[in-house]
């Protein structure tokens, strides 16, 4: 992976994210035009979850007033998450043991291109993601001819909590100088990927930094990359993450991503 971030880093430091024209040199395959995707049929919701049978039925429901096939990858969970989904319409991966973010993640990109999907809207399962805004995203990955759509919530930033927001920052400055482009949120979960290129691409991350790595491995293979301003939503209070935990296995990954000394 290092030898795409040197070869990223080799480009125009100027040229941001949103200018990168689409480029597979790296990557085999081909991206189809955005412009030309039935939505309804050849794109599906993955939803990781662990433990939220409290919102996962409502969330599933919200979901799919806008996109009908969804799959959500139960990690491991001990409550009735998978019974909750199930109710309300969706396919469900039910994983043995809790793995993380990263591993229900893929698993659920695996079972997607299984069913000859070839776009992937991921949400979070906690409630923090809007299902109003699923539109934003297909119509930025139309007009902008992107392989990944981010959703940007530093737009209304004070609306999210001030640890999560100085953490968000934090991060996403030196992912930034990493790329060598500018970017905007690198951590939310909320995304609209191309299918085969996800899968094509070399990512490893088990847990949250799985957000990082693949809009950094993205934009290191020379792929266009779209931010599209989304709601900020913490009203129920939940989350997944544990800060101190999570904080550093980021670090460790981080660590990994830097260039060998010479």
């Amino acid at each position: 992976m290092r030898q795409l971030f040197s070869r990223l880093k080799s480009k125009n430091p100027q040229e941001g994210a949103r200018s990168q024209k689409l480029s597979l040199a790296d990557v085999p395959g081909k991206v189809t035009f955005a412009a030309l995707v039935n939505w309804t049929h050849q794109c599906v919701a993955v939803i990781p979850c662990f433990n939220e049978a409290p919102l996962i039925g409502a969330m599933t429901a919200a979901v799919r007033r806008h996109l009908p096939n969804i799959i959500v990858v139960d990690d491991g969970s001990t409550d009735g998450t998978a019974r909750q989904a199930q109710a309300a319409g969706a396919e469900v991966i039910r994983l043995g043991r809790n793995g993380g973010k990263g591993a229900a993640l893929r698993a659920g990109w695996r079972h997607a291109s299984q069913h000859g999907f070839t776009w992937v809207l991921t949400m979070d399962g906690d409630g923090q993601h809007a299902p109003e805004d699923i539109p934003k995203f297909f119509a930025r990955a139309e007009n902008r001819g992107a392989a990944l759509v981010v959703g940007d919530r530093m737009g209304n930033s004070a609306a999210m909590p001030w640890l999560r927001r100085q953490v968000n920052r934090w991060m996403t400055r030196r992912l930034s100088a990493l790329a060598g482009v500018d970017l905007t949120d690198s951590q939310c979960g909320f995304r609209l990927a191309h299918l085969e290129t996800l899968l094509r691409l070399p990512l490893s991350a088990r847990r949250f930094e799985i957000e990082s790595e693949t809009l950094i491995t993205f934009l290191a293979a020379g792929l266009r990359v779209e931010f599209v301003p989304i709601r900020v939503i913490y009203e129920s209070g939940r989350s997944n993450i544990c800060p101190f935990m999570d904080t550093w296995r980021w670090l460790r990954w981080w660590a990994a991503q830097q260039p060998a000394s010479v």
